[in-house]
């Protein structure tokens, strides 16, 4: 197994959950609604929705549905340029208020698993990870299917925990003199991968 792509991958994952977005968003204002069940049974729709997501990637990696292999290495590239401006975007936002605590305001929304699902499928940056990212992890097994196996549950398990902890912490992170230094980190660190994603997308 390829230890040092699969430990990217769950870089990527973790970078991506809890970067600033609708999804996110979501899950902390259905928490600071209503309460830890609420969060959860958001993040259960939402969890539904990338693995939605995840078969659709799997369907045309198995050759289900057929894509045009130019047209693929396009979307991803695209992919990784759009991931890398949100990376840019929140460098840039904490960038340009050195002196401030970005707070993030919230309209609380009750959530819930119906609500978490449709969010989750509409959210363009899932979708783009999933058709430009997820792909290019499948050989960290000599098995396809053992790695996609490996990458589903990955999810599963990282996204669960890092929308848990997006809830319980959100509110105390949010008033922290650290908030910014730490969405900068996130910013950067999409960068990075997105910068990976092209040149992986590039020398196939």
């Amino acid at each position: 197994m390829n230890f040092t792509e699969y430990f990217l991958y769950c870089v990527a994952v973790v970078v991506m959950i809890a970067a600033p977005g609708p999804v996110m968003l979501l899950v902390a204002s259905a928490g600071l609604k209503g309460g830890y069940q609420r969060a959860l049974q958001t993040i259960f729709g939402t969890n539904f929705a990338s693995l939605v997501l995840i078969m659709l990637s799997v369907f045309i990696l198995k050759g289900i549905l057929n894509v045009n292999e130019q047209w693929l290495t396009i979307i991803k590239i695209l992919g990784c340029l759009y991931i890398a401006y949100i990376g840019f975007d929140i460098i840039k936002e904490v960038l340009h208020s050195p002196h401030t605590q970005p707070q993030m305001q919230l309209n609380t929304d009750s959530g819930g698993f119906k609500r978490g699902f449709l969010v989750g499928i509409s959210n363009p940056k899932d979708i783009i990870f999933f058709a430009s990212f997820f792909p290019q992890f499948v050989g960290i097994t000599a098995d396809l299917n053992l790695s996609l196996i490996v990458l589903t549950l990955s999810w599963i398990v990282l996204d669960f925990a890092t929308l848990s902890l997006v809830y319980l912490s959100f509110s105390k992170l949010s008033k922290s003199q650290l908030y910014p230094k730490l969405l900068g980190m996130c910013g950067l660190i999409l960068v990075i991968v997105a910068a990976y994603g092209i040149y992986s997308a590039l020398m196939l």
